[in-house]
């Protein structure tokens, strides 16, 4: 009898021996990792799961970091899953990062081997970091008519050119002689551009003064002129053309030419009723750095019916840099009945081209849109100085690290790394600790960045 109720007790969980199983259970599922976030992510590398690896990479762009970088180039040698290969192929080719193009061009030269994915991630690389050794492998895939390719190939060729005339030759005798397709004749007329040939201007002005191509071939063919700095006849012909977008291109492609005749045509383009010539006028006056043009770009900024003008009218005056041009945008930021966006945008201007001189201003308006709860114009100016570089914003990083929230800490972190503030390395150390975890990796990467160890 005994023995039964002793057996019961037992099997059901209520005597002593079956209550210490799960205790002891309870220890070992509490052991943890010790690994620190470098070790725990480079073992990701080596043996996590593609979508492991994708969600790393994600984590390696918003932190803007590279420690990684070799490590992901001896991955990249072994493995063929396609959502790792062109993921890194990404990574890289935003940032222009080089190591990737031995690999980049096996994958070309493989590709009944390869995903679609790896093949279009490594020709868009090449094409990103202008990798002239590509360029046999490039041609060689054009030549083969795979339609799937053409598009990134004829892109990719024109950017690893390198100036070379061979390329732009070759792009000449594929539109003339190879019937490529109305999807592809845009890539090749824009790819000819990139290539900086001279060799193409007579061919690009032929098809901007035909009036009966079509308008986005025009538009194209203007653009690559403007790239290649000639063809400025052919241009200015275009700029009264029937089709809007046309003339506004042709607007825009005036950029790198000078004269009185260009002058004052981009001056009679800001009349244009279309907003897009009009955008044109003010970006070809900001890279031409067109000092006559300022009362238009002042009255665009001001008067305009269309933001995207604004916009364009006060990047050109940051552009021309001018006094003038400066005391222009000061009034645009500092008078508080002007819009968010146009202030906001002429304050970026101003902090780009003298920190030093507005940022106290900016921080001025700054606290002043707090005070009032205007949320989206503080977190405007938070934006504007959190890429300032000027010694003049080290107080107000401090304040925010040590009173502000989690976005004001982030800027601060901004603000810390893009003026080497060792100064705050505490701060910086403090927030290692924080519960927001990507606060913790921001702050560990400011550390890294300014080169000071994390204790």
């Amino acid at each position: 009898m005994l023995l039964c109720l002793f057996l019961w007790l037992f099997v059901s969980g209520t005597g002593t021996f079956a209550a210490e199983e799960p205790s002891a259970q309870k220890k070992k599922d509490a052991v943890v990792s010790t690994k620190s976030e470098e070790e725990q992510r480079l073992d990701t590398i080596h043996y996590g799961t593609e979508m492991e690896i994708a969600a790393l990479i994600q984590t390696l762009k918003s932190e803007n970091t590279d420690y990684l970088d070799d490590e992901l180039i001896t991955l990249m040698q072994s493995t063929r899953n396609r959502t790792i290969l062109s993921g890194v192929f990404s990574f890289f080719g935003d940032r222009d990062k080089a190591g990737l193009e031995a690999r980049a061009i096996q994958a070309i030269e493989g590709r009944d081997e390869e995903a679609n994915d790896t093949v279009l991630g490594a020709i868009n690389y090449l094409g990103k970091v202008k990798a002239a050794a590509a360029i046999p492998a490039i041609e060689a895939l054009l030549d083969t008519e795979e339609r799937r390719f053409m598009g990134a190939a004829f892109r990719a060729l024109g950017r690893v050119s390198g100036g070379q005339a061979g390329v732009a030759t070759y792009l000449l005798d594929y539109y003339t002689n190879r019937n490529p397709g109305d999807e592809h004749r845009g890539e090749i007329i824009t790819a000819l551009g990139e290539t900086g040939s001279n060799e193409g201007v007579t061919f690009l002005a032929d098809i901007i003064v035909n009036k009966e191509e079509r308008a986005v071939l025009r538009m194209a063919a203007l653009a690559a002129l403007s790239k290649i700095g000639d063809g400025l006849d052919a241009i200015l012909q275009a700029v009264s053309a029937e089709d809007p977008n046309v003339r506004a291109s042709a607007i825009a492609a005036l950029g790198p030419f000078s004269g009185k005749q260009v002058d004052d045509t981009i001056l009679e383009s800001f009349r244009d009723s279309f907003y897009r010539t009009r955008i044109g006028a003010a970006e070809a006056a900001g890279k031409r750095k067109l000092t006559s043009a300022i009362p238009y770009l002042r009255f665009r900024a001001e008067n305009d019916e269309v933001p995207t003008v604004k916009d364009a009218a006060i990047r050109a005056l940051g552009a021309i840099e001018t006094n003038e041009a400066i005391g222009v945008l000061e009034s645009l930021f500092t008078n508080r009945k002007h819009p968010d966006r146009v202030r906001l945008l002429a304050a970026e201007m101003l902090i780009t081209n003298d920190a030093g001189a507005y940022a106290d201003t900016v921080i001025i308006e700054l606290d002043e849109a707090k005070g009032k709860n205007q949320t989206a114009l503080y977190n405007g100016f938070l934006k504007v100085l959190g890429s300032a570089k000027t010694r003049t914003i080290e107080d107000l990083a401090r304040r925010f690290f040590t009173s502000g929230g989690l976005i004001e800490k982030s800027y601060a972190l901004d603000m810390t790394a893009n003026n080497e503030f060792r100064s705050l390395a505490p701060e910086v150390r403090a927030l290692i600790q924080d519960k927001n975890s990507s606060l913790t990796r921001k702050a560990k990467n400011t550390l890294q960045k300014l080169g000071l160890p994390e204790e």
